[in-house]
């Protein structure tokens, strides 16, 4: 059976590709789940989140932004950035913050830059205090 972290994994992936302009990805991401074998539960929080994400974009994209301290959202790899919306979602819909920053952390360790996970620690930082 999958864990949250793999969910999460996968969603990440999805936004992802969502981000690099497959809007598409939508209709896929039942299949894309049991491709990974997310299933049941861990299957209906990565649709959760997945689709919280999409359809919250600007609101999260917007908080995102207001925390950065210099740059442009367009600065942000697409992984990093990926993984910021995702954690910006949970903590915006009220999941634990210290959860979401660290398995946000640790997706970045696992799937982005080696600065990233400094970077997505910091910034989840001041959103979940704001």
């Amino acid at each position: 059976m999958a864990t949250r972290t793999q969910a999460r994994e996968s969603v990440i992936g999805l936004l992802y590709a969502y981000d690099l302009g497959n809007e598409g990805i939508a209709k896929f991401v039942d299949e894309i789940l049991e491709d990974k074998k997310i299933r049941n539960k861990q299957k209906e929080f990565a649709l959760k989140l997945f689709n919280g994400t999409v359809e919250n974009i600007e609101k999260i994209d917007e908080e995102l932004i207001s925390h950065l301290k210099q740059g442009n959202i367009t600065d942000i790899g697409s992984v990093e950035k990926s993984i910021l919306r995702l954690a910006i979602y949970e903590i915006l819909d009220g999941l634990d913050k210290a959860i979401v920053i660290n398995e946000a952390i640790e997706l970045s360790k696992k799937l982005a830059s080696d600065g990233a996970p400094k970077f997505i620690n910091g910034l989840l930082d001041k959103v979940q205090k704001a």
